[in-house]
């Protein structure tokens, strides 16, 4: 049950974040954002890319995992980064941003997939989607005028990964398919964390503080 909970619970997170945090700007944000994306690189490369490559063709395991990396870069032009705590918002409020989205909840639903198999890719999701969310709620509350149309953007994004999960965990995909599926994610998964790490500090220089958080990130991963 903790792999449909966990994604619902990382939103509900997030939400609490933004709400606490809405008033004032926090480097604790982009702290978490850098242990994030540490650590799901580290679990991927763990747990979920060993697996892929022992029942999936080298060549076609590389060639998924490629699709994703380019999936999810055409998913950032749409989205503009905001899986990965980069969210640009038009401030007029009237227009709701449809291929935000669409984009976000198309990246949602797929990293549901290998947690059906993987139940340890559950917590790098979770932990991927607190600042993730904390950062979206900020500026979706910012930016939207009626409320409304923020709180079911926050809903709908919030099913998406459960529902991924559902898919995975009760439709009759043959097991290579989905093995195939989680290739893709894996590229999914490259990309994000990468660009997080490297974008994780302005002028792309680390200080100690979010160097601690990525070494803290890669090790708990690896006793996960």
């Amino acid at each position: 049950m903790n792999k449909y909970l966990f994604p619902i619970y990382a939103i509900a997170i997030g939400v609490i974040i933004a709400y606490l945090t809405r008033r004032q700007k926090t480097v604790y944000t982009k702290l978490l954002l850098s242990f994030s994306g540490a650590f799901l690189l580290a679990l991927t490369l763990f747990d979920l890319l060993p697996e892929v490559y022992e029942h999936l063709d080298a060549k076609r395991t590389g060639l998924f995992i490629m699709f994703g990396i380019l999936l999810q870069i055409i998913l950032e032009f749409f989205s503009k980064g905001a899986e990965h705590g980069h969210v640009h918002i038009h401030k007029d409020g009237k227009r709701f941003p449809w291929l935000l989205f669409i984009s976000l909840c198309i990246h949602s639903f797929l990293e549901g997939f290998p947690i059906n198999q993987h139940n340890d890719m559950v917590y790098g999701v979770f932990i991927h989607k607190i600042p993730i969310a904390a950062l979206l709620t900020s500026f979706l509350l910012q930016s939207m005028q009626v409320k409304e149309k923020a709180i079911s953007f926050i809903l709908i994004f919030t099913a998406m990964t459960p529902l991924g999960t559902l898919v995975s965990n009760t439709t009759s995909i043959a097991p290579e398919y989905l093995t195939s599926i989680n290739a893709l994610v894996i590229g999914i998964f490259l990309h994000i964390s990468t660009t997080i790490l490297f974008e994780s500090s302005e002028g792309h220089k680390f200080n100690l503080s979010k160097l601690v958080a990525i070494c803290l990130g890669i090790l708990i991963a690896y006793f996960v």
